[in-house]
Formats: C-alpha cells, sequence, structure tokens
C-alpha cells in the first residue's frame, strides 16, 4: 500500500491545500496587522497634527521660541549647524552650547524653500513622532508579539505627553524617534537580521543621542543585548558591537565638547541644562526626595492622568510571561532595561528634567509597552477566547477612558495660550520696528522670549538672561533695574514692550514691582502704546 500511486497522490494534495491553508491564514494575519498598524499610524496623525499651525505660546512656549530662534538664524545668518544661535541676547552673535540642531536645522530649509511660518518646526516634530510611533510598535512586536504591539503603538498615539510633545517646536521627537529607531533595528540585527542593520542602528543612536543627551538612556538596551551574545559565547557578534558603540559614543562625545567649548567661549556664555547631581550634589537632591512630588504633579495633571498611569502600573506588574527559549526571554526584558537606564539619567538629572518636563519623553516609550500591556490584561481578564465580544467591549471602554480622562482634558490644558500676551506683544513691536532695531520684551512668564521671536528683530528678555544669571525673577529694587535697562540703551536697544500681566517666579508683577522703572522710561523714551494688556516705549539713545 506504500508504493500506491492513488493513495501517494491523495496525500500529496492534501498536503498542498493544508500549506495553501496556512499561507493564506499567514498572509491575512499580516494583511490584518499591516492595517491595525496603518489605523493606529491615522490616530496619531490626528492627534498631532490638529491645530498645527497654533502659534507658539503653549505651556512650552519659553523652550520653543528658543528653538525656532536658531532655526531662523540657521536661514537667516549662517547655515553653519554647529554654531546654533539666539536672538534674545543683544545684536550677537549669541551662540550658545545646545545639542545638535536637527529638528531647527531642517525647519531652516523649509523657511528657505516655502517661506516663514512659525509651525513649520511643530510640523517637523510630528513627523519624527510618527517615526517613534512605528519603531515602537515593530520594537514591541519583538518583545512581546503583535498584540502587544498594536496596544503600545495605541497608548503612545494616545498619551497626552507624548501628543504634547511630538507637537511641539522642540528636539526632544526628533531624539526619542531616533533612538527607538536605532534600538528596533539593533534588536532586529540581534534576532538574525541583516548585517547591514548595525551600521544604521549606529548612526540611527547616535543623531538621537546627538538631538538630545537623555537618549543616550536607550543605550543600555544595546549593551544588554551585547552582554547577553558575551554570556551566549557569541564574542564576535558581541565585538562588532562594542566596536560600534565606541564609534558612537566617540562621535557624541566629541560634539558636546564642542558644545561646551561653543557655550563657554562666546557671550552670553550659556550652555543648555543645569541641575545635575553633579552641580548640585546629592544632598540637595535628596532634601527635596529629589523632586517627586513634582513628578507627581506632572504625571496626574499634565502628562499622563489616572487612567494612563494605572495602565502603565498594571502592565509593570504583571508583563507577559517569557516563553522558555532564551532569545525570546532576553527580549521581553528590554521595556525593563529601558526603565532602569531612563531612571538612572531621572536621578542624575532630577531637577533638569522636572523643571523642563519634555526631558521626560524618554521615559515615554517603555510607559507605553507597559501601559499596551496593561489594556492588553485588563481587556482580557477572564476571557476564554480572544477576541471576543467580552474583550472587544473592554477594550472599548478603556480606550474611552484614556480619552475622556486623560487625553482630551490634558492636552487641552497643555496646548491652552498661556503666552498669547507675548505673542501679540511681539507682533506690535513688529509693526513698528525698523529693520536692526533691537527690542527689550517682557512676556507674562518672565525670561520667556516669546516676544522677542514675534518682534522678527533681535534684542533682550528683561531681566536680562545668559550664563548663570537668573533671568525669571526680578532684581530686588528699580535702581538695579534701572541700571541693567540703561546698559542695553547703551548697547543699542530702540524699543521697550511689557505685557501688563507679566509676573516673574516669584508671583511678582512688572508693573507694580518695577513702577520706578517705567517712570523712568517716561523720561528716556516715548509711550507708543498704552493698552489693557500691552504697554510699549520708544527709547531715545542715549
Amino acid at each position: 500500500m506504500a508504493g500506491d500511486p492513488e493513495l501517494n497522490q491523495a496525500e500529496g494534495q492534501q498536503y498542498r491545500q493544508q500549506s495553501t491553508v496556512r499561507e493564506t491564514t499567514a498572509r491575512n494575519t499580516v494583511s490584518l496587522n499591516m492595517a491595525i498598524l496603518l489605523g493606529i499610524l491615522f490616530i496619531a496623525i490626528l492627534f498631532r497634527f490638529h491645530n498645527i499651525t497654533l502659534p507658539l505660546v503653549d505651556a512650552f512656549s519659553w523652550r520653543e521660541t528658543s528653538t525656532a530662534m536658531m532655526a531662523d538664524n540657521f536661514q537667516q545668518r549662517s547655515w553653519n549647524i554647529f554654531f546654533p544661535e539666539v536672538s534674545w541676547t543683544g545684536p550677537g552673535p549669541s551662540y550658545q552650547g545646545r545639542e545638535f540642531q536637527i529638528v531647527s536645522y531642517l525647519t531652516a530649509i523649509l523657511y528657505q524653500l516655502f517661506g516663514w511660518h512659525d509651525w513649520f518646526g511643530r510640523m517637523i516634530a510630528a513627523l519624527f513622532g510618527l517615526v517613534t510611533v512605528l519603531s515602537l510598535h515593530r520594537l514591541t512586536a519583538l518583545c512581546w508579539g503583535e498584540t502587544h504591539a498594536h496596544a503600545a503603538a495605541l497608548a503612545y498615539a494616545l498619551m497626552p505627553a507624548a501628543i504634547m510633545i511630538d507637537s511641539s517646536f522642540l528636539p526632544d521627537p526628533s531624539m526619542l524617534a531616533l533612538v527607538t529607531l536605532g534600538v528596533w533595528l539593533f534588536t532586529k540585527y540581534w534576532t538574525g537580521g541583516s548585517a547591514w542593520l548595525l551600521p544604521f542602528a549606529t548612526a540611527s543612536f547616535s543623531l538621537g543621542v546627538l538631538a538630545k543627551p537623555p537618549g543616550l538612556a536607550a543605550g543600555g538596551v544595546i549593551f544588554y543585548l551585547m552582554v547577553c551574545w558575551l554570556l551566549q559565547n557569541r564574542r564576535k557578534h558581541a565585538a562588532k558591537v562594542f566596536i560600534s558603540g565606541l564609534v558612537s559614543l566617540f562621535v557624541i562625545g566629541a560634539y558636546y565638547s564642542w558644545a561646551i567649548y561653543l557655550g563657554r567661549t562666546y557671550p552670553p556664555f550659556h550652555v543648555a541644562g543645569s541641575g545635575y547631581i553633579w552641580d548640585s550634589g546629592f544632598w540637595a537632591f535628596s532634601n527635596n526626595d529629589f523632586y517627586f512630588k513634582s513628578v507627581w504633579n506632572t504625571s496626574v495633571w499634565w502628562f499622563y492622568g489616572y487612567p494612563f498611569m494605572i495602565l502603565i502600573a498594571v502592565g509593570f506588574w504583571m508583563p507577559p510571561q517569557p516563553v522558555a527559549e532564551s532569545k525570546e526571554r532576553a527580549l521581553s526584558a528590554i521595556p525593563f532595561i529601558w526603565l532602569a537606564a531612563a531612571s538612572v539619567v531621572y536621578f542624575a538629572a532630577a531637577r533638569e528634567i522636572t523643571t523642563n518636563p519634555w526631558n521626560y519623553h524618554i521615559f515615554h516609550v517603555p510607559f507605553a509597552m507597559f501601559c499596551g500591556r496593561g489594556a492588553v490584561v485588563l481587556a482580557t481578564l477572564g476571557a476564554k477566547t480572544v477576541p471576543s465580544p467580552g474583550v472587544i467591549l473592554r477594550s472599548i471602554c478603556i480606550v474611552a477612558a484614556m480619552l475622556v480622562w486623560s487625553t482630551f482634558p490634558l492636552v487641552r490644558t497643555m496646548k491652552a495660550p498661556f503666552a498669547m500676551n507675548g505673542k501679540l506683544l511681539g507682533d506690535e513691536l513688529a509693526r513698528r520696528a525698523q529693520p536692526g532695531d533691537l527690542v527689550v520684551a517682557i512676556a507674562p512668564e518672565v525670561g520667556d522670549p516669546v516676544a522677542v521671536y514675534y518682534s522678527r528683530a533681535r534684542g533682550w528678555v528683561f531681566p536680562p538672561g545668559g550664563g548663570d544669571v537668573e533671568w525669571s525673577r526680578f532684581v530686588e529694587d528699580d535702581a538695579i533695574a534701572i541700571a541693567q535697562l540703561e546698559e542695553l540703551r547703551t548697547q543699542g536697544a530702540d524699543w521697550f514692550g511689557v505685557a501688563k500681566d507679566a509676573e516673574d517666579s516669584q508671583k511678582r508683577p512688572f508693573i507694580e514691582h518695577h513702577d520706578g522703572v517705567i517712570d523712568y522710561l517716561n523720561k528716556i523714551g516715548t509711550k507708543r502704546l498704552d493698552s489693557d494688556n500691552l504697554l510699549i516705549y520708544e527709547i531715545s539713545r542715549p
């Protein structure tokens, strides 16, 4: 019977039918997963491009307008990317020690091609945000499978903090996109992908860290996987990674050494970033409980809200069970490794991160993965089949809770036009100032350069900032403030403008605290505007 031609033919036909069914099922699964990913990307686009033309007046206006000024100066003064320059410390040059200017430089190119639009920077940042969604999805698929990849990518697409940062004119979206892309490409290489993935992963990761130093935390994942190779006695593979890592660290170190040199050599002698543990000391951080109260307040009222925080906690506490195969077990630990490395960065720079909360962005990849896992746990709790009507209904309820109690209200809060009077002040100065005029401007939040930016001129914030000077707080008396104003007048200041709701970090209104300065302005200048919200003087030359 073993040689029966009819029986062999029947078995062959049955095998071909089974193979065809498996191939069809696999194709349908791939098509379904691709459709879901495209749907998640579409959702991310909706949230990141909604109101993309909003002026730079939201909660991050201070940092956004500084970034925007660097884009202006690349396009108007010099295309040398190694000399980033702001416009709020006088006629210049005002070079500063800054991160590698990827977002601002790309924006400057758009200015050159299509003219100046303040929202171009937001658009570039949002596009980088979409790269993060895609890279996060594929990285999570390698670690925990496709279902968790869909959940994690959707969590990131809807996370208020991610939406806010990804749609702001900041360097952080490029940082997270590039390091996440680099980690995904390296993880794919680690699992047996093509050799060309290693140089691409190294280049992407290096650019991400150059875009913002906190991206270095993602390197913890690469180091961890390299150690896994060493434990598996795959020393040649580990050696290649080690050499690539040394090259990456050399490039990163060389650039930031240059940035520090630049910031310390040229006025206003400013290197971006402060509040590190080696500056303030361990006990200063410890006495402030490592600023955890600020972390909590930012998490609840700005960045996540309780629904996201609960899902993150559930996902962290109940991760997927790793399979017996050692490779899969190693990959399943990646979110924890990333979170641990980001936590090290936090403890080293807690005051800087809590003061400038966009620096939390490096946490959002592991947070999204844990959030997605938490959603899967709650949606499938007690379910015998997946998907089932109960699982689908619970999933809808989870997403609805995220939207209603987190995404919509928190994004609306962060996008509120806090600095609108600063923009209006800048617009009024732009109407009056002549080419080459220098302005002095005080926005609603003292130290925010938004008014200088929208004046389309160069000038100073007031009190004048730079270096180690505290420029978010008024000086104690009018005599010192008048002396500062006289110094700016000597340097060529032509206009002085203030938003009447301007307050310093101690909540002291300029109009009340420095009424003597206003009296002095009436002596040395001519009042050109006195409205309900703004006060502008044209200053006479000494």
